[in-house]
């Protein structure tokens, strides 16, 4: 029994010292971030890299999610008479919901997953501890145009996931289904409100926050050679969406 309590002891204390090193890690980046000079060719490089390569897989996402939801509600509303209210439906759930939270998820796998590999193998091969000899700021270096990266182009990917899911369910709701587009269309400006999308991509926001702040810590405290890296890696991938999924329920709670 005693050796019990030990063991589960030494668990509790090792994960209330792995939250306070988060924290200090959350802390000393965000002084790092109003802290000039901010490297804008890095900044851009990693925007590229989170938004632009990432556009493929976010654009199928969401023009496949649509025409779920389009089918699906066209199916439940049937009953009921109310084919026109799928358009609504559709727009609702991208802009509110599907939206931010796959397009989290997408450049979770995608790119957070990537920041962890890469700042892993930088800090198992010494090239983070290269960085402190040649006086350069790691976190700054790193970190920052990471994050930063993450929080503006997250947005940007969830409006187009929006719109390729609206422009899906179109489809599938009028020209396979044959629901008028007149009343499709005027049902959804009529009850899709503007904000209905501004807190769908403040949600986003804060999910490329999250996505990109695990993925550099996991990374860049990674241990243990090329196996540490890949734990760090999966490690990162799993509580990024986590955590993208239980704040999903908060957010929402709080804004809509």
């Amino acid at each position: 029994m005693t050796a019990l309590l030990e063991l589960f002891g030494r668990i509790v204390i090792a994960r209330i010292e792995e939250v306070g090193r988060v924290f200090l890690f959350l802390f000393e980046t965000a002084v790092t971030c109003f802290t000039p000079p901010l490297r804008w060719r890095l900044l851009f490089r990693q925007m590229e890299f989170v938004g632009v390569r990432s556009l493929s897989v976010v654009i199928l996402t969401g023009t496949f999610t649509g025409m779920v939801l389009a089918l699906q509600s066209y199916y439940g509303f049937r009953k009921f008479g109310a084919e026109g209210l799928v358009g609504t439906t559709v727009a609702l759930s991208m802009a509110r919901e599907l939206g931010p939270v796959l397009t989290g998820l997408m450049v979770t796998a995608r790119a957070g997953s990537a920041m962890a590999a890469e700042l892993g193998t930088m800090r198992v091969t010494e090239q983070i501890d290269g960085l402190f000899v040649m006086a350069v700021d790691p976190v700054r270096y790193l970190v920052v145009p990471r994050i930063l990266a993450a929080f503006v182009m997250l947005p940007v990917l969830t409006i187009i996931s929006d719109f390729v899911g609206v422009l899906g369910g179109y489809f599938v709701g009028v020209n396979l289904l044959g629901i008028n587009s007149g009343i499709y269309i005027s049902n959804t400006v009529k009850y899709v409100e503007l904000s209905d999308i501004y807190n769908g991509l403040v949600k986003a926001a804060c999910f490329g926050l999250i996505l990109a702040s695990i993925g550099c810590y996991k990374g860049y405290n990674a241990r243990g050679g090329a196996q540490g890296v890949g734990q760090a890696t999966t490690e990162a991938v799993v509580l990024s969406s986590v955590l993208i999924l239980i704040n999903d329920y908060f957010l929402t709670a709080m804004m809509f």
